[in-house]
C-alpha cells in the first residue's frame, strides 16, 4: 500500500522528505513484524542481534564492547542485555583469563538452539517475499547503503 494511505497524507515538501517518511513508517512496519515473532521466545530485538553477533562469533568469546560495536542498534545497553540473556541461559560469562578485568561472554547450547528455531520464523525473505522480488531487494538495499553515502 502506497505511503500516503497508510498515514492518511499526501502533503509532502518533496519526494526526498516523502522518502524519509516512507522509511521511518516501514522501518516500524518491519519491526512490529519481528517483534511478533520474538514475543513467541519471550525475546526482544536487542536480545536477538546479541545472539547472533555471538554465534558469528562462537566458538570464540565478545566482549561487551564488541557487542556494542556490533549492535544494530548503538543505543541499547549491551551490558543489560546480556544480563537478561544470561538469566535465560542463553548466554555464560566468563572472566577473561588474560585480563582478568575483562569478561568474555558465549553463547550457550540452548541460545544456539534457539536461533535454529528463530532462523526459519525470522527469515526476512518469509515477509518480504510476498511484496518485491530477489533482484528489487538487491536494488533497495543499494539504494539504502547510497543513501547513507
Amino acid at each position: 500500500m502506497e505511503i500516503e494511505k497508510e498515514i492518511f497524507s499526501n502533503k509532502f515538501e518533496n519526494n526526498h522528505q516523502k522518502a524519509i517518511v516512507n522509511l521511518i513508517y516501514t522501518y516500524g512496519w518491519i519491526t512490529n513484524l519481528l517483534k511478533q515473532q520474538l514475543n513467541k521466545y519471550k525475546i526482544t530485538l536487542q536480545q536477538y542481534n546479541i545472539l547472533r553477533i555471538l554465534r558469528g562469533q562462537h566458538p570464540n568469546p565478545a566482549t561487551i564492547n564488541m557487542l556494542k560495536e556490533r549492535m544494530l542498534d548503538k543505543m541499547s545497553d549491551a551490558s543489560r542485555i546480556v544480563d537478561r540473556l544470561e538469566q535465560k541461559e542463553l548466554v555464560n560469562r566468563f572472566i577473561n583469563t588474560k585480563d582478568r578485568r575483562a569478561v568474555d561472554i558465549l553463547i550457550t547450547k540452548k541460545g544456539l538452539d534457539l536461533l535454529l528455531k528463530l532462523d526459519v520464523e525470522m527469515s526476512s525473505k518469509n515477509f518480504l517475499d510476498e511484496n518485491i522480488n530477489s533482484t528489487e531487494a538487491g536494488i533497495l538495499s543499494d539504494l539504502l547503503d547510497k543513501m547513507r553515502g
